[in-house]
């Protein structure tokens, strides 16, 4: 089974909030890949909004995202795409 991982820095400006946790929760299960958010040793389900918004992410933590499954990297290059682009949000 493929694994990727990478450490990736929340920039937006609310953070993890219940807006950002929808937009990854939705390109989460987009993917057979399992993915998972790491924030201070914290692991949550990547398609739970519920347990995205636990982790309180604020902006400038960094969380590791784990993808495995057979399309690993594509659900990790998009999810890094996400946080790229602040998660389309207007600062």
């Amino acid at each position: 089974m493929k694994r990727v991982e990478k450490s990736l820095i929340i920039m937006n400006k609310l953070g993890l909030h219940a807006r950002a946790a929808t937009k990854l929760a939705q390109l989460s299960q987009k993917f057979s890949a399992q993915i998972t958010i790491v924030l201070n040793g914290k692991k949550a389900d990547a398609s739970s909004i519920m347990a995205l918004l636990l982790l309180a992410g604020a902006q400038g933590k960094t969380v590791q995202v784990i993808t495995e499954g057979k399309d690993a990297q594509c659900a990790l290059d998009s999810i890094c795409q996400l946080f790229t682009d602040k998660f389309d949000e207007a600062e």
